[in-house]
């Protein structure tokens, strides 16, 4: 019988979040005949007690265990050699922080699952917490929004009880009509607009949101194609963005001179333009005031996400001349960028992602259709995976 572990997360800040929750373990067993151990934890978001009183066995000791899942990187003093873990270890983008995990990986012979490459068949990602990435994050925004300008007061979502009391605490905002841009179009956009939409503000085309005045707040939902154009001399030849965005500027600034709050959401290429420049703050034009950035790439896309906030010191200003200042200053630009904003509502994301991985991981761990292998980062002879030999000067 295969036997799959449910490890104590050891990184810190310690997470609260679990890979399943005791129902889903339950269903685990029950559904593929896996026996499942829990590892004993006084931090996660499910107590031990929940754990045990399903009947599922909680114990310290987890190395007789197959298969071992938890949800951030795995500090190094805790792998155990020739184990096969999943995880979400950012290391495939070549992460310095994680290099020695990824070669300590190597050494001890573990196979490494990242829960960030696994896709379908045509590579779009099937599982991930970035739904309460983004509900979390716009709720944020639009908290910040209104602390900033005095006009109503959101509990934390830290500080909730679950996902039906943010639904709740969004009965409070009282918004003039402010004009929100969202960039992305992915799983964390849709969380955004399940805040925004709960919310009461309504959605506009883009055309729209240019060219229209309102009466009430409004927003607009931006794919990458809205808010970048094709560079002079590269209209011929391959023109897609996704595989040639160095080819593209940012055409961003129109939409910046028309919104009050901007909630970043979309994924970001390096060789992608930034959507704006600091310089650009300069402008009588710029009328964003509140960024909730929930991409969080310091230096990236966003040049005002100039480092990653807390959770319980989520908001920093950024003067015109990009330098942090008092938060909630009433004439400078207010940044929200915490960069592990599910832990807001670990239960509730928990559950959304637990469910997502017995649907989309725990049958293919049995008998893989490619999609398990095509994750499989590093093997159990302490090899890289095929897909992922471009990491072997970063490992070297």
């Amino acid at each position: 019988m295969l036997k799959i572990g449910i490890i104590k997360e050891g990184k810190k800040p310690l997470d609260k979040r679990v890979p399943l929750s005791p129902e889903q373990c339950k269903f685990v067993e029950s559904k593929f005949g896996i026996q499942v151990l829990v590892q004993s934890s006084k931090h996660r978001c499910f107590s031990d007690e929940e754990y045990i009183k399903l009947g599922l066995n909680v114990v310290n000791d987890i190395s007789s265990c197959d298969i071992l899942l938890g949800v951030k990187e795995v500090p190094i003093y805790d792998l155990i050699p020739n184990k096969t873990y999943c995880f979400f270890s950012h290391t495939i983008k070549e992460q310095p922080y994680n290099k020695k995990l990824l070669q300590s990986i190597l050494k001890n012979k573990i196979r490494l699952i990242d829960y960030e490459t696994i896709t379908n068949e045509s590579y779009k990602r099937l599982i991930g917490f970035g739904r309460y990435a983004g509900i979390v994050g716009s709720y944020n925004g639009l908290l910040v929004y209104g602390k900033k300008y005095n006009l109503y007061s959101l509990k934390p979502a830290y500080l909730c009880d679950n996902y039906d009391e943010v639904k709740y605490e969004l009965l409070k905002i009282k918004l003039p009509p402010v004009k929100i841009v969202v960039t992305g179009s992915g799983r964390v956009a849709t969380g955004v607009k399940e805040i925004l939409n709960h919310a009461s503000i309504k959605q506009v085309s883009s055309n729209e949101f240019l060219t229209s005045k309102f009466d009430e707040p409004v927003y607009v939902q931006l794919t990458s194609l809205d808010y970048n154009k094709i560079k002079k001399g590269f209209e011929k030849g391959n023109t897609s963005f996704y595989t040639n965005p160095e080819k593209f500027d940012s055409d961003f600034l129109k939409y910046a001179y028309e919104a009050s709050l901007f909630i970043s959401s979309h994924y970001w290429n390096p060789n992608a333009p930034k959507l704006f420049y600091l310089s650009d703050l300069s402008s009588p034009k710029f009328n964003i005031s509140t960024i909730a950035d929930i991409t969080c790439d310091i230096n990236g896309s966003v040049p005002t996400t100039i480092k990653s906030s807390s959770i319980r010191k989520p908001v920093y200003d950024v003067n015109k001349q990009g330098l942090e200042v008092k938060p909630y200053s009433f004439d400078q630009l207010s940044v929200m960028a915490v960069d592990n904003l599910p832990c807001e509502l670990p239960r509730d994301a928990s559950i959304d992602f637990g469910e997502e991985l017995c649907q989309h991981i725990i049958p293919y761990l049995l008998k893989d259709d490619g999609r398990i292998n095509r994750a499989t980062i590093t093997t159990s002879q302490g090899n890289l995976n095929t897909p992922y030999l471009y990491l072997k000067n970063y490992v070297s």
